[in-house]
């Protein structure tokens, strides 16, 4: 009798030990019944750290250029994060679907949430934003010890480098995310977050929009120290170097145009810190030429 009563009693305490409550990058309330073991990521970044999170075995369906780590490109493909296949989404039975807030559309996982499939929306603005990703992903996959030693390993990483260079003389930065249209970030960005670790100082900050349309003319008068640019791929943009007819522009008369390649930078993964790395020491060599110790 105390036996049964016992199993009884750990019977009914299942369902809410299992029971996941989580407030998502939007301020959704996501719930979901158990750990998740079918994922579907919307979005490269998301991908990424969920590996980071040691959950890359429950992820059953990705977008294009999901391709980091290399287990990531054997993943079954569902269209492009503007461009998703709900059909081909739908079919592989999701108990989770994770988009990008900014890069998915609102009535994409609308459909998906009419449909009964829970959408957990992610949108890092700060470089703690990433490691708490990384730690999120992990208690909605179950794997809260590989996450969270990903995490710290993050976070220290960070933190040397903002010791390093954080406090440095700051350099007015101009980030060119593409050429037409002309295309830049504000302070609200995470890659704004990157240069203020690197002790730069975003010229476009101030702008309402997170990744806002700029004029020539305005990017003259910010009168930037440095202009980094990223463009499509591991090449350097052709492009940035239109800049240099533009003589008198503090970047041109130092010689101070530089390149990091976006999978670095422009993804919301522990990898911007390679990014992070490559962008502290451009800034270093503008402070040295212009004898700023």
């Amino acid at each position: 009798m105390k036996k049964a009563l016992f199993l009884l009693l750990a019977a009914l305490a299942l369902p809410a030990a299992a029971e996941l409550r989580l407030t998502d990058d939007a301020g959704r309330t996501v719930v979901l019944a158990a750990p998740a073991q079918r994922i579907v990521s919307l979005a490269p970044h998301v991908t990424e750290l969920l590996f980071a999170a040691g959950a890359g075995g429950k992820v059953v369906g990705a977008t294009q250029y999901s391709d980091y780590p290399e287990a990531a490109k054997t993943i079954p493909r569902v269209g492009g994060y503007t461009s998703v296949d709900m059909e081909a989404v739908v079919a592989l039975k999701p108990d989770l679907v994770i988009v990008w807030k900014s890069g998915n559309r609102n009535q994409q996982y609308d459909k998906l949430e009419k449909l009964g499939i829970p959408v957990f929306v992610n949108e890092p603005r700060s470089l703690d934003d990433v490691a708490r990703a990384i730690e999120t992903f992990g208690r909605i996959a179950a794997t809260p010890r590989e996450a969270d030693e990903s995490a710290r390993a993050f976070r220290a990483r960070r933190d040397a480098l903002a010791k390093q260079y954080s406090a440095r003389p700051p350099v007015a930065v101009f980030y060119q995310i593409w050429n037409k249209p002309l295309m830049t970030i504000n302070g609200q960005h995470l890659i704004s977050d990157v240069m203020a670790l690197c002790g730069g100082r975003n010229v476009f900050a101030g702008l309402p929009i997170l990744a806002p349309t700029v004029t020539e003319e305005a990017v003259l008068a910010a009168a930037p120290d440095v202009i980094v640019a990223s463009g499509m791929g591991e090449s350097r943009p052709e492009w940035l170097d239109a800049w240099r007819r533009w003589s008198a522009l503090p970047a041109v008369k130092g010689d101070n145009l530089y390149f990091i390649p976006p999978e670095i930078l422009q993804r919301h993964t522990p990898r911007i810190l390679d990014g992070a790395q490559k962008l502290c020491e451009q800034l270093e060599q503008v402070r040295q030429k212009a004898g700023r110790k």
